[in-house]
Protein backbone atom coordinates (compact mmCIF):
# COMPACT_ATOMS: atom_id res chain seq x y z
CA UNK A 1 0.00 0.00 0.00
CA UNK A 2 1.27 3.46 -0.93
CA UNK A 3 0.00 6.52 1.00
CA UNK A 4 0.88 9.70 -0.91
CA UNK A 5 0.24 13.33 -0.01
CA UNK A 6 -0.62 15.25 -3.19
CA UNK A 7 -0.93 18.55 -1.34
CA UNK A 8 -4.48 19.69 -2.06
CA UNK A 9 -7.74 17.95 -2.77
CA UNK A 10 -7.76 19.66 -6.16
CA UNK A 11 -4.40 18.18 -7.12
CA UNK A 12 -5.32 14.73 -5.82
CA UNK A 13 -8.69 14.75 -7.57
CA UNK A 14 -7.10 15.76 -10.87
CA UNK A 15 -4.40 13.09 -10.56
CA UNK A 16 -6.93 10.32 -9.97
CA UNK A 17 -9.09 11.61 -12.83
CA UNK A 18 -6.08 11.32 -15.14
CA UNK A 19 -5.49 7.75 -13.95
CA UNK A 20 -9.08 6.84 -14.86
CA UNK A 21 -8.74 8.65 -18.17
CA UNK A 22 -5.51 6.81 -19.03
CA UNK A 23 -7.11 3.48 -18.14
CA UNK A 24 -9.97 4.13 -20.59
CA UNK A 25 -7.59 5.48 -23.23
CA UNK A 26 -5.38 2.38 -23.11
CA UNK A 27 -8.25 -0.11 -22.85
CA UNK A 28 -11.52 0.80 -24.56
CA UNK A 29 -13.25 -2.06 -22.70
CA UNK A 30 -12.13 -0.95 -19.24
CA UNK A 31 -14.12 -1.95 -16.17
CA UNK A 32 -14.30 0.82 -13.58
CA UNK A 33 -15.49 0.56 -9.99
CA UNK A 34 -16.98 3.90 -9.00
CA UNK A 35 -17.77 5.58 -5.68
CA UNK A 36 -20.03 8.44 -4.63
CA UNK A 37 -20.00 11.06 -1.88
CA UNK A 38 -18.54 14.49 -1.36
CA UNK A 39 -14.94 13.32 -1.69
CA UNK A 40 -15.53 12.31 -5.31
CA UNK A 41 -17.19 15.46 -6.65
CA UNK A 42 -14.03 17.28 -7.70
CA UNK A 43 -12.54 14.11 -9.20
CA UNK A 44 -15.57 13.54 -11.44
CA UNK A 45 -15.54 17.19 -12.54
CA UNK A 46 -11.92 16.81 -13.60
CA UNK A 47 -12.69 13.53 -15.37
CA UNK A 48 -15.56 15.09 -17.33
CA UNK A 49 -13.24 17.91 -18.42
CA UNK A 50 -10.63 15.43 -19.63
CA UNK A 51 -13.23 13.42 -21.51
CA UNK A 52 -14.75 16.49 -23.12
CA UNK A 53 -11.41 17.99 -24.12
CA UNK A 54 -10.31 14.78 -25.79
CA UNK A 55 -13.67 13.41 -26.98
CA UNK A 56 -12.71 9.96 -25.79
CA UNK A 57 -14.84 7.06 -27.02
CA UNK A 58 -16.15 5.40 -23.84
CA UNK A 59 -18.95 3.41 -25.45
CA UNK A 60 -17.33 0.10 -24.49
CA UNK A 61 -16.40 1.10 -20.93
CA UNK A 62 -18.34 -0.69 -18.20
CA UNK A 63 -18.92 0.81 -14.74
CA UNK A 64 -19.92 -0.72 -11.41
CA UNK A 65 -20.91 1.41 -8.43
CA UNK A 66 -20.20 0.39 -4.87
CA UNK A 67 -23.64 0.80 -3.35
CA UNK A 68 -27.17 2.20 -3.31
CA UNK A 69 -29.77 3.02 -0.68
CA UNK A 70 -32.69 0.63 -0.30
CA UNK A 71 -36.01 2.39 -0.83
CA UNK A 72 -34.87 5.18 -3.16
CA UNK A 73 -35.76 5.00 -6.82
CA UNK A 74 -33.25 6.07 -9.44
CA UNK A 75 -34.80 9.55 -9.81
CA UNK A 76 -34.60 10.43 -6.11
CA UNK A 77 -32.09 13.29 -5.71
CA UNK A 78 -30.37 11.47 -2.83
CA UNK A 79 -29.97 8.19 -4.71
CA UNK A 80 -26.61 7.19 -6.11
CA UNK A 81 -28.19 6.55 -9.51
CA UNK A 82 -29.13 10.25 -9.56
CA UNK A 83 -25.70 11.30 -8.25
CA UNK A 84 -23.87 9.41 -11.00
CA UNK A 85 -26.09 10.75 -13.76
CA UNK A 86 -25.82 14.30 -12.49
CA UNK A 87 -22.08 14.31 -11.93
CA UNK A 88 -20.78 12.11 -14.76
CA UNK A 89 -23.06 10.31 -17.18
CA UNK A 90 -25.29 13.26 -18.16
CA UNK A 91 -22.26 15.54 -18.43
CA UNK A 92 -20.50 13.15 -20.79
CA UNK A 93 -23.35 11.20 -22.43
CA UNK A 94 -21.10 8.89 -24.43
CA UNK A 95 -21.28 6.01 -21.95
CA UNK A 96 -23.54 3.13 -22.98
CA UNK A 97 -26.36 3.01 -20.42
CA UNK A 98 -26.45 -0.78 -20.79
CA UNK A 99 -22.92 -0.88 -19.41
CA UNK A 100 -23.63 1.31 -16.35
CA UNK A 101 -24.32 -0.83 -13.30
CA UNK A 102 -25.56 0.04 -9.81
CA UNK A 103 -27.50 -2.06 -7.30
CA UNK A 104 -31.23 -1.38 -7.48
CA UNK A 105 -32.67 0.43 -4.48
CA UNK A 106 -36.20 -0.54 -5.48
CA UNK A 107 -36.49 -4.27 -5.16
CA UNK A 108 -38.87 -6.69 -3.48
CA UNK A 109 -35.96 -8.79 -2.24
CA UNK A 110 -32.79 -6.89 -1.33
CA UNK A 111 -30.88 -10.08 -0.57
CA UNK A 112 -31.69 -11.44 -4.03
CA UNK A 113 -30.64 -8.14 -5.59
CA UNK A 114 -27.32 -8.38 -3.74
CA UNK A 115 -26.78 -11.87 -5.12
CA UNK A 116 -27.62 -10.64 -8.63
CA UNK A 117 -25.14 -7.79 -8.40
CA UNK A 118 -22.34 -9.99 -7.09
CA UNK A 119 -22.96 -12.46 -9.93
CA UNK A 120 -22.77 -9.57 -12.39
CA UNK A 121 -19.42 -8.49 -10.94
CA UNK A 122 -18.10 -12.03 -11.32
CA UNK A 123 -19.43 -12.39 -14.86
CA UNK A 124 -18.34 -9.00 -16.20
CA UNK A 125 -15.30 -8.31 -14.02
CA UNK A 126 -12.78 -8.09 -12.66
CA UNK A 127 -12.73 -4.34 -12.23
CA UNK A 128 -9.56 -2.69 -13.55
CA UNK A 129 -9.61 0.24 -11.11
CA UNK A 130 -11.81 0.49 -8.02
CA UNK A 131 -12.23 4.00 -6.59
CA UNK A 132 -12.90 4.29 -2.85
CA UNK A 133 -13.52 6.92 -0.24
CA UNK A 134 -13.16 6.21 3.47
CA UNK A 135 -15.36 6.99 6.42
CA UNK A 136 -14.05 8.51 9.63
CA UNK A 137 -14.50 5.12 11.29
CA UNK A 138 -12.64 3.38 8.47
CA UNK A 139 -15.64 2.13 6.53
CA UNK A 140 -15.46 1.61 2.76
CA UNK A 141 -18.65 1.35 0.77
CA UNK A 142 -21.29 0.77 3.43
CA UNK A 143 -19.12 -1.84 5.15
CA UNK A 144 -19.18 -0.63 8.74
CA UNK A 145 -16.87 -1.77 11.57
CA UNK A 146 -17.28 -5.48 12.23
CA UNK A 147 -18.15 -6.41 8.65
CA UNK A 148 -16.57 -9.81 7.90
CA UNK A 149 -13.58 -9.63 5.61
CA UNK A 150 -15.07 -12.39 3.43
CA UNK A 151 -18.32 -10.46 2.82
CA UNK A 152 -19.73 -10.23 -0.70
CA UNK A 153 -22.38 -7.79 -1.97
CA UNK A 154 -25.00 -7.69 0.77
CA UNK A 155 -27.87 -5.85 2.42
CA UNK A 156 -26.61 -3.50 5.12
CA UNK A 157 -28.36 -2.10 8.17
CA UNK A 158 -26.94 1.41 8.41
CA UNK A 159 -25.57 2.46 11.78
CA UNK A 160 -27.09 5.37 13.67
CA UNK A 161 -23.93 7.40 13.15
CA UNK A 162 -24.06 6.87 9.39
CA UNK A 163 -27.77 7.71 9.28
CA UNK A 164 -27.07 10.89 11.25
CA UNK A 165 -24.20 11.87 8.97
CA UNK A 166 -26.28 11.22 5.85
CA UNK A 167 -29.23 13.23 7.15
CA UNK A 168 -27.70 16.39 5.65
CA UNK A 169 -28.75 15.10 2.23
CA UNK A 170 -32.45 14.86 3.23
CA UNK A 171 -35.11 17.36 4.29
CA UNK A 172 -35.96 15.30 7.37
CA UNK A 173 -33.90 12.79 9.32
CA UNK A 174 -36.86 10.41 9.19
CA UNK A 175 -36.45 10.26 5.40
CA UNK A 176 -32.92 8.88 5.55
CA UNK A 177 -32.86 5.23 4.40
CA UNK A 178 -32.04 2.72 7.10
CA UNK A 179 -30.59 0.12 4.75
CA UNK A 180 -28.44 -0.11 1.66
CA UNK A 181 -27.00 -2.66 -0.76
CA UNK A 182 -23.20 -2.54 -0.83
CA UNK A 183 -20.35 -4.41 -2.42
CA UNK A 184 -18.77 -6.46 0.34
CA UNK A 185 -15.15 -6.24 1.36
CA UNK A 186 -14.24 -9.33 -0.63
CA UNK A 187 -16.12 -7.91 -3.63
CA UNK A 188 -13.93 -4.81 -3.48
CA UNK A 189 -10.78 -6.88 -3.13
CA UNK A 190 -11.43 -8.59 -6.49
CA UNK A 191 -10.39 -5.40 -8.32
CA UNK A 192 -7.03 -5.40 -10.07
CA UNK A 193 -6.11 -1.96 -8.71
CA UNK A 194 -7.61 0.10 -5.88
CA UNK A 195 -7.34 3.88 -5.46
CA UNK A 196 -8.58 5.46 -2.22
CA UNK A 197 -9.07 9.20 -1.74
CA UNK A 198 -9.23 11.00 1.62
CA UNK A 199 -9.36 14.76 2.15
CA UNK A 200 -9.63 16.92 5.24
CA UNK A 201 -8.56 16.78 8.87
CA UNK A 202 -11.64 14.71 9.76
CA UNK A 203 -10.18 11.82 7.72
CA UNK A 204 -6.73 11.97 9.34
CA UNK A 205 -7.44 9.40 12.05
CA UNK A 206 -8.75 6.89 9.49
CA UNK A 207 -5.59 7.37 7.43
CA UNK A 208 -3.55 6.97 10.61
CA UNK A 209 -5.20 3.61 11.18
CA UNK A 210 -4.31 2.54 7.65
CA UNK A 211 -0.74 3.73 8.15
CA UNK A 212 -0.42 1.69 11.34
CA UNK A 213 -0.55 -1.51 9.33
CA UNK A 214 -2.81 -3.22 11.86
CA UNK A 215 -5.46 -5.29 10.08
CA UNK A 216 -8.80 -5.60 11.89
CA UNK A 217 -12.48 -5.91 10.92
CA UNK A 218 -13.14 -3.07 13.36
CA UNK A 219 -11.57 -0.78 10.74
CA UNK A 220 -12.83 -2.29 7.48
CA UNK A 221 -10.46 -0.35 5.21
CA UNK A 222 -7.48 -2.14 6.76
CA UNK A 223 -8.32 -5.19 4.64
CA UNK A 224 -6.70 -3.24 1.80
CA UNK A 225 -3.30 -4.17 3.23
CA UNK A 226 -4.01 -7.66 1.89
CA UNK A 227 -4.36 -6.39 -1.69
CA UNK A 228 -1.22 -6.19 -3.87
CA UNK A 229 -2.04 -2.93 -5.68
CA UNK A 230 -3.47 -0.15 -3.48
CA UNK A 231 -2.77 3.58 -3.67
CA UNK A 232 -4.05 6.08 -1.12
CA UNK A 233 -4.02 9.76 -2.08
CA UNK A 234 -4.57 12.45 0.54
CA UNK A 235 -4.27 16.19 0.97
CA UNK A 236 -2.14 17.96 3.58
CA UNK A 237 -4.94 17.94 6.16
CA UNK A 238 -5.47 14.18 6.01
CA UNK A 239 -1.79 13.21 5.88
CA UNK A 240 -0.14 11.54 8.86
CA UNK A 241 3.46 11.00 9.92
CA UNK A 242 4.24 7.68 8.28
CA UNK A 243 7.24 7.24 10.58
CA UNK A 244 5.17 7.48 13.76
CA UNK A 245 4.13 4.35 15.61
CA UNK A 246 1.46 6.22 17.59
CA UNK A 247 -1.31 6.01 15.03
CA UNK A 248 -4.83 4.79 15.62
CA UNK A 249 -8.54 5.51 15.37
CA UNK A 250 -9.97 7.35 18.35
CA UNK A 251 -13.48 6.96 19.70
CA UNK A 252 -14.65 10.31 18.30
CA UNK A 253 -14.42 8.99 14.73
CA UNK A 254 -17.57 6.93 14.29
CA UNK A 255 -19.15 6.86 10.84
CA UNK A 256 -19.86 9.30 8.05
CA UNK A 257 -20.80 9.45 4.40
CA UNK A 258 -17.57 9.82 2.45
Amino acid sequence: MKIINLGTSHQAAFYVATELYKQMLLNKESKLGLATGGTMIEMYKALVTLLQNNRLDVSQVETFNLDEYIGLDSDHPASYHYYMRHILFDRYPMFDTAKIHLPSGITEDADEEALRYEALLDKRGPVDIQILGIGQNGHIGFNEPGTPFDSLTHRVDLTESTIEANSRYFDNREDVPKQAISMGLQSIMKAKRIILLAFGAHKKQAIAQLASGRITPEVPATILHQHPNVEVYVDHAAMVDLNSQNVGLDESCRGDQV
